[in-house]
C-alpha cells in the first residue's frame, strides 16, 4: 500500500470563533498578569505557557484528524461464480446455427467461460478466481446469496461474474447480497444460461408408490404427468418391476397442463421390488431425462387382527362378519353383547367371551369395529373406552363406528371416545332416520378421489358403480362433520342447515385413523354381484386403517410414520411402540433411530415418550433428499433393534427441465451497477471489466482530537503550568 498523509480539521463557524476568542482572551489575561508582576521574565514565560495550553485545547476543539490515502499495490481480483447445480443439466441451449442439432446443456454452454484461457486478455494485473457452487451438486439446491457474500471477502475485489440459470431455491434472497456488494463498490456481471421459455417436454411430476403392498392384492399407483406440448396426445406408459414384468397403460396427456391418472400393479409374490415408470419420448420433446422415475416397494404377507363388537346380530353385522372372516389376510375376533343371551360370546372359534382385558390383549388389534353398543350394563365401560382411545392415539390402530337404530353410540360421546368421534349426533333423534323408499349415497369431491371408495379401476367406472349401488333405508342422526374431518359421502336427499347429512367420514386422531359409517345398508351392495363391492370396500377400509401399524414391526417394537408418503424437505413424524421383556408397554425408555438417506450421511434421531401407559415414542425428522431412507430403531433398556425403511417422495430439489430465470440475474446486475451479458456475447465481459475505473484509494483517518496520547499531553501541560506557578511563588 502506498500513499501520503495530511492534517485535516472539521471547521465550523462556532468552533473557529470560539477558538479565536479563547486564545485572544488568554493572551489578554496573560499580558495583564505580566504587567501586574512588574514585567518579571519568569511570569512572562509562565503566561506564554498558559496561552500555548489554551491554543492547544482550541485546536483539539476543531477535531483534527490525520488523513492518509492508500492505494493497493497487489493485483485486483475478479471472482467468477459458476452454477453447477443439477438444473444446469437441462438441455435447452441451442447448439450452433443448425436447428436440427442437439441442444447443449446449460453446463456445457457455460464451460468456455470457465476456461482460464478465456480471461487471459485481462492481463497480469488482474487475478481471476473461480468458484463453483453448490458444494454438493448431486443433492443440494441453489443458493445464490451465500457465494455472492463470500466473493466480497476476496482481497481487492474489482468485480463479480456469475454464470447461472438464475433458479435459486435456498438461502436468503440474492438481492440482499447484491445490496451488500453495492456498498463495497463491487459490480456484478451476470451471464444468464438457459431458455426462459420451457421447451417442448413431458415430465413425470408424481409417482406416488406406497411403501409396501400386500401379496395377492393389487396396488393402485397414482401418477401425474406435466406437459408443455401445445397439443393433446396419447402415450403408452410402461410400469416395469425389478423382475422385468411390464404393465402398459394408455394415458391421454392434456396440453400445457398436468394430467393425473393411476396404474394398477399386481405384485406376483412377497418380496422387495423396484418399480420403474417410463414414458416414451414425444417426437418434439427435447428433454428425455425426466421421462423415467423409479421407486421401491415392499410386498409382504399380511395378517391383520380385527375386533368386531356388536349388540344385536343385525344384517349389517352378519354380512360384515362374513366379509372379514373370509378375508385371508384378516384374523377376526367377534364380541356380541346380545341382550337375550345369558353370556357374551358365540358358537364359532372367532368369537371371544369378553372384551380384551388390559393393554397387552387390546394392543394386538389393528382395527376395532364398534357397532350399536354403548355404556350399558353388560356392554362397554368408561375404562374400556379410554383404552380404545389410547389404542388409536398412541398405537396407530383404526376405529370404525357403525351406529344402529338402537342409538347406543350416543352414550359414547360422554366418554374418552367423544374426542375422536368424527361427527356431531342429534341428541333428540337418537334412533336416526328411516324411510320406506331407498336413498342413495352421494360421493363428495374428496370421496371421488379417495382409495377407500374406489370400487372400480378408473374414475369414470367408479362413478358408475356408486350410482348403481342399491340404496339404504336408515341412516344415523349425524348433523355435521366435526372440524378437521374429511367427508367422503353424504345423503343423496336429506339436508339441514349444515348441508347434506354426512354418511362416510374419516379423520386422523393421534397416530391412528377413525371412520364413521352412517348407514347399516351397505350389505345390500351384494345384490346381483354377491361380494364384489361389499367385500372390496371393507377390505380397503381395514387395510387403510392398519397401514401405519404394519409398516415395520418386531417382537417387542413397532415403527411407523406419518404422513404415509413423506415429501422431501418436509417434516416426518416418526413413531414407535416399545414393549418390555414381559410384553408390557415400556415407559420412559431410551429410544433412538439411526436414519440413513440415499447419500449415506446417517443421522441419529432421539425419540421422546408420549405418556407412560402405552409405550409410545415420537420424533421429528426432516428429509433433505428423496429416495429410500434406512432406519434402525434401538432401545437401550431392552437392547432390541428393529430394521425398517421409508421412502421420501417428491421431485429433485433441482429438477431438470424448468425454465431459466434470467430476470433474477438481471436484477443483481442492476442493483450493483453491473451488466447482464448474453452468453453468445460473453466476450463483452472482458471489455466491460477492463473499462472499470480504478478503485478509489482507501482513506485511513486517525482522529487526533480523541487520541489518548494527546489527551495525556494536555494533562501534562496543565500539570507543568501548575508546577510553574508554584515555582514563581504564585501559590
Amino acid at each position: 500500500m502506498t500513499g501520503a498523509g495530511q492534517l485535516e480539521f472539521t471547521w465550523t463557524t462556532w468552533s473557529v470563533a470560539g477558538s479565536i476568542a479563547a486564545t485572544l482572551a488568554a493572551a489578554a489575561f496573560a499580558g495583564l498578569a505580566w504587567r501586574r508582576s512588574g514585567y518579571r521574565p519568569a511570569i512572562a514565560w509562565l503566561e506564554l505557557f498558559r496561552v500555548v495550553i489554551v491554543l492547544f485545547a482550541a485546536l483539539l476543539l476543531n477535531q483534527p484528524e490525520w488523513v492518509r490515502a492508500e492505494r493497493a499495490d497487489a493485483k485486483e481480483t475478479i471472482v467468477v461464480l459458476c452454477d453447477r447445480s443439477r438444473s444446469m443439466e437441462t438441455r435447452d441451449v441451442a447448439a450452433g446455427d443448425s436447428p436440427a442439432a442437439l441442444p447443449a446443456t446449460r453446463r456445457e454452454a457455460a464451460a468456455p467461460i470457465m476456461n482460464p484461457a478465456f480471461w487471459s486478455p485481462l492481463g497480469p494485473r488482474v487475478e481471476v478466481v473461480m468458484h463453483a457452487f453448490p458444494a454438493d451438486a448431486a443433492t443440494a439446491g441453489t443458493n445464490l446469496h451465500q457465494p455472492l457474500l463470500e466473493a466480497a471477502t476476496e482481497r481487492n475485489v474489482r468485480g463479480v461474474v456469475i454464470i447461472s440459470d438464475g433458479d435459486w431455491n435456498e438461502g436468503a434472497p440474492p438481492a440482499d447480497a447484491a445490496a451488500r456488494l453495492r456498498l463495497h463498490g463491487v459490480p456484478i456481471f451476470a451471464v444468464p444460461v438457459g431458455s426462459p421459455v420451457r421447451l417442448p417436454d413431458i415430465e413425470i411430476a408424481a409417482f406416488d408408490l406406497p411403501s409396501f403392498g400386500v401379496a395377492g392384492k393389487s396396488v393402485r399407483i397414482p401418477i401425474a404427468v406435466e406437459s408443455s406440448l401445445p397439443r393433446e396426445y396419447a402415450l403408452q406408459a410402461v410400469l416395469r418391476d425389478s423382475q422385468g414384468r411390464e404393465t402398459n397403460q394408455e394415458i391421454r396427456i392434456a396440453p400445457m397442463s398436468r394430467t393425473a391418472d393411476s396404474i394398477v400393479w399386481h405384485p406376483p409374490a412377497a418380496g422387495d421390488y423396484t418399480l420403474t415408470l417410463e414414458l416414451p419420448p414425444h417426437p418434439d420433446e427435447t428433454i428425455v431425462e425426466n421421462n423415467v422415475m423409479t421407486a421401491p416397494i415392499s410386498v409382504r404377507e399380511e395378517r391383520l387382527h380385527v375386533l368386531l363388537v356388536e349388540s344385536y346380530p343385525r344384517w349389517e353385522y352378519r354380512y360384515l362378519r362374513n366379509a372379514l372372516s373370509r378375508d385371508p389376510g384378516v384374523e377376526l375376533s367377534c364380541l356380541l353383547f346380545h341382550p337375550g343371551l345369558s353370556k357374551t360370546g358365540g358358537g364359532t372359534s372367532d368369537y371371544i367371551e369378553a372384551f380384551p382385558a388390559g393393554l397387552d390383549e387390546l394392543s394386538r388389534y389393528d382395527v376395532v369395529f364398534l357397532g350399536d353398543v354403548g355404556l350399558e350394563d353388560g356392554q362397554l365401560t368408561s375404562e374400556q373406552c379410554r383404552l380404545l382411545e389410547g389404542l388409536v392415539e398412541h398405537q396407530a390402530s383404526g376405529l370404525v363406528f357403525l351406529p344402529g337404530y338402537q342409538g347406543r353410540q350416543h352414550t359414547l360421546i360422554e366418554t374418552a371416545l367423544g374426542d375422536l368421534y368424527p361427527v356431531a349426533l342429534d341428541p333428540v333423534q337418537r334412533a336416526g332416520w328411516g324411510s320406506r323408499t331407498p336413498s342413495a349415497i352421494a360421493l363428495t369431491e374428496a370421496g371421488r378421489k379417495s382409495l377407500l371408495t374406489k370400487l372400480a379401476d378408473s374414475a369414470a367406472a367408479n362413478a358408475i358403480v356408486w350410482d348403481g349401488l342399491p340404496g339404504f333405508h336408515w341412516c344415523a342422526p349425524a348433523l355435521r362433520a366435526k372440524a378437521g374431518c374429511e367427508v367422503l359421502a353424504v345423503h343423496g336427499d336429506l339436508a339441514n342447515e349444515f348441508g347434506r347429512l354426512p354418511l362416510l367420514v374419516t379423520r386422523t386422531y393421534g397416530a391412528g385413523k377413525v371412520l364413521f359409517m352412517g348407514t347399516d345398508g351397505d350389505w345390500r351392495w351384494r345384490k346381483g354381484v354377491e361380494d364384489l363391492y361389499h367385500y372390496r370396500f371393507w377390505g380397503q377400509v381395514v387395510r387403510w386403517m392398519a397401514y401405519a401399524r404394519n409398516m415395520a414391526k418386531g417382537e417387542t417394537m413397532r415403527f411407523y410414520y406419518s404422513p404415509d408418503q413423506p415429501l422431501v424437505r418436509r417434516s416426518v413424524l416418526l413413531r414407535a411402540n416399545v414393549m418390555g421383556q414381559g410384553g408390557e408397554p415400556l415407559a420412559g425408555g431410551d429410544v433412538t433411530a439411526r436414519v440413513t438417506p440415499p447419500s449415506a450421511r446417517a443421522r441419529t434421531v432421539r425419540f421422546t415418550p408420549e405418556g407412560d401407559e402405552w409405550g409410545a415414542y415420537s420424533a421429528n425428522y426432516v428429509a433433505e433428499e428423496p429416495g429410500r431412507h434406512e432406519v434402525v430403531l434401538f432401545c437401550r433398556e431392552t437392547q432390541a433393534e428393529l430394521a425398517a425403511h421409508f421412502f421420501v417422495h417428491g421431485g429433485d430439489v433441482e429438477p431438470i427441465g424448468r425454465p431459466a430465470r434470467p430476470e433474477v440475474l438481471e436484477e443483481l446486475a442492476r442493483i450493483t451497477g453491473g451488466e447482464a451479458v448474453a452468453l453468445a456475447g460473453a466476450e463483452r465481459l472482458l471489455a466491460r471489466i477492463a473499462a472499470l475505473p480504478e478503485p478509489p484509494p482507501r482513506t485511513h483517518r486517525i482522529p487526533l482530537w480523541c487520541d489518548p496520547v494527546l489527551a495525556g499531553c494536555l494533562i501534562l501541560l496543565l500539570a507543568g503550568f501548575w508546577v510553574g506557578r508554584k515555582a514563581v511563588g504564585l501559590l
